[in-house]
């Protein structure tokens, strides 16, 4: 039945670069499906749940792992296992921890703030300045950021970046959290393997359900006592599953065999982004480093929700990004065809504007 129906939507005419989210499974990762050893992940463990949880911590540089149901859980199970009530967590001003996973300063009765940037990376004299005794009168007990950015277009955090951002927080004694749900574009990008961005960071959530294709989840990864503790405290929040090696099946093969083709995505925004730029001053789109892309719309007479229906009306899905700009991301089911199907309806829509 997955594969008709994997190839019936496959064969659909909409190009849908709404989010990566919307990738379906691989034949591969159905074959492991079927065959996953199972256990109750809640008694005496999934043993299918557990190669993952190995797996990814090794590939991710850290001693142990979890898997959650979400990258929003794996935040914030980062956030309530290294910091008390009461105490702040330091994010770039854009980041998606603190703009769109709001439930983590309503559940954890910590304090979030963000830090002015450029793209996607902290001023760190910003973050300096906020840290001193007399910014603030609570204590700051992390600091997260983000990579790649996704409100910032997909953009990579520099190493070098995040080497001096670690080495501000060591000097204080903070966790640093890396919010990784597309770690692994980050890593393609730059050539280098996902420990090598993970190295200056005390844990790290990476997503299993966006450009690498499982259907859900993720792992959060660390040393073995925050990962013990974020163990128990998923427990509490509702987020121990039961026979979960089904869909961590999934996620092995997410990620021993879905990484190395991320770079066919970023060529794909690359391409999405010159056509879009071609088609003359009123459209302006970013040039993306991975497989974001956002256009900006302001000269064209029509705001992001209008165009968001018009796209749509025209075979091309799309979502907004405020009133004036739309985030367009590329995926493994968006073939170069598509691209030129979308940059066309683009172009239809700017002639009729």
């Amino acid at each position: 039945m997955h594969t008709d129906m994997n190839a019936a939507a496959e064969a659909s005419d909409t190009v849908d670069l709404r989010s990566d989210t919307v990738t379906r499974p691989t034949e591969a990762m159905y074959a492991r499906m079927r065959s996953a050893p199972l256990g109750d992940d809640g008694l005496d463990a999934d043993p299918t749940a557990r190669a993952l949880e190995e797996t990814a911590a090794a590939m991710l540089g850290k001693a142990a792992g979890l898997f959650v149901p979400s990258c929003t859980m794996g935040n914030l199970l980062a956030i309530l296992a290294q910091v008390q009530r009461s105490e702040q967590v330091l994010l770039e001003a854009q980041a998606h921890m603190l703009n769109t996973e709001r439930g983590a300063a309503t559940l954890t009765g910590t304090f979030l703030l963000g830090i002015q940037g450029s793209d996607g990376a902290m001023d760190l004299d910003r973050l300096e300045a906020a840290l001193h005794p007399s910014a603030s009168p609570l204590r700051t007990a992390m600091i997260a950021v983000e990579t790649s950015h996704n409100a910032a277009g997909g953009t990579v955090l520099p190493p070098a970046h995040m080497a001096a951002l670690a080495d501000i927080a060591r000097k204080r004694g903070i966790p640093v959290h890396l919010d990784g749900a597309r770690l692994f574009n980050a890593a393609i990008h730059l050539g280098v393997p996902p420990a090598d961005l993970t190295a200056h960071v005390d844990t790290v959530s990476l997503c299993l359900s966006k450009g690498l294709s499982a259907p859900m989840g993720a792992v959060l990864a660390g040393d073995d006592p925050v990962i013990a503790t974020a163990r128990r405290l998923r427990k509490m929040i509702g987020g121990t599953q039961r026979q979960v090696g089904i869909v961590a099946a999934a996620g092995l093969e997410a990620i021993t065999a879905m990484g190395a083709r991320l770079d066919e995505d970023h060529a794909r925004a690359r391409q999405l982004s010159d056509g879009l730029n071609a088609l003359g001053p009123r459209l302006s789109a970013s040039v993306p480093q991975t497989n974001i892309v956002q256009v900006d719309l302001a000269r064209t007479g029509l705001d992001s929700a209008r165009w968001v229906a018009v796209l749509d009306a025209a075979g091309t899905r799309t979502r907004p990004l405020g009133p004036t700009r739309l985030r367009l991301v590329t995926h493994r089911h968006i073939t170069a065809g598509d691209i030129e199907r979308a940059v066309a309806a683009f172009r239809a829509c700017l002639d009729a504007a």
